[in-house]
């Protein structure tokens, strides 16, 4: 099958490396280059790496609206399109521009979870399961037919960085099985009332707001690492907590009430810091740091 694929992110090249071994992947799209640093040296997505290093054709329009844009793409004759977290909106003249159509591989399993950011919501939300969803992609947010599902148990210890790991091994594989069974298989329309959205994250989400319940911050600080990373300022230095243990420990909301193991009152409970990163520092166990710092009992964060 000749496949044109779209995606950007890490999350996207074990796809991109599944499709390239069964079938002809003959360009990947994927978003420009951004230049970085001081230096503003331009830095490559990890799918523009990938797919260079493989000899794959790469294209990165800022845009696909413009009906050029759209001409070349058409031009392709490709058999399909799939998509893995692109980042860009897709026009209806490129979602039709191949017989077979457009696959997205998306991060949850719909209709939970559509939109930017369904890995790290659907640990904060506290959810046992989550998974990939193979759909057909359409012009309205995530709402395309559904051509298959997995499953992933969100455990105790899961945090956004894991499971985006899991859940990108698992939608390489699902999308190579929907493809190789893909005229036999009837895509099931969405249920619309059970629909929710994963916003996109912003950055101010990420600074700890310790009035909130402890099991709600310590699914929060699973859920934003490694990003953004959930943090709390000491003395006008930033730190990220990276994993927290709930604990019965009571005080005033963001009163340090142990300093010896970093115990942080969050009203009727408190959270334990067991995982923490200062400011320009590399992450490390919180008695590694207790050793050479010490936060001062009492202290309202």
């Amino acid at each position: 099958m000749k496949i044109v694929f779209m995606g950007t992110p890490d999350f996207a090249v074990p796809t991109l490396e599944a499709l390239t071994k069964e079938h002809q992947v003959i360009c990947v799209y994927c978003q420009a280059p951004k230049e970085a640093g001081r230096g503003h040296k331009v830095i490559k997505s990890p799918v523009q790496t990938w797919a260079e290093s493989h000899n794959i054709e790469v294209r990165t329009p800022k845009s696909l609206r413009s009906a050029e844009e759209q001409a070349k793409f058409a031009a392709l004759n490709a058999d399909i399109s799939v998509v893995a977290a692109y980042g860009l909106i897709l026009p209806k003249a490129v979602i039709e521009a191949f017989p077979l159509g457009c696959l997205n591989v998306h991060g949850s399993l719909l209709p939970r979870w559509r939109g930017a950011a369904p890995i790290q919501r659907s640990i904060e939300a506290g959810d046992k399961q989550t998974g990939i969803t193979i759909m057909q992609v359409v012009e309205a947010l995530d709402a395309g037919a559904m051509y298959k599902k997995g499953t992933i148990n969100i455990e105790a210890n899961t945090t956004g960085g894991t499971l985006h790991d899991d859940m990108a091994a698992l939608g390489a594989k699902l999308i190579t099985e929907v493809l190789a069974d893909l005229p036999n298989i009837t895509p099931q329309t969405q249920d619309e009332s059970l629909v929710t959205y994963a916003a996109k994250i912003d950055k101010s989400e990420a600074k700890i707001d310790f009035s909130q319940p402890a099991e709600v911050l310590e699914r929060k600080i699973r859920a934003f690492n490694p990003y953004p990373g959930c943090y709390f300022e000491y003395e006008g230095e930033r730190f990220k907590i990276l994993l927290a243990q709930v604990s019965d420990k009571q005080g005033q909301a963001g009163e340090i009430i142990a300093s010896n193991g970093l115990c942080i009152a969050c009203g009727t409970q408190s959270l334990t810091v067991l995982q923490i990163q200062r400011q320009g520092k590399k992450a490390m166990h919180t008695q590694e740091l207790l050793r050479g710092f010490e936060f001062k009992i009492g202290t309202i964060l």
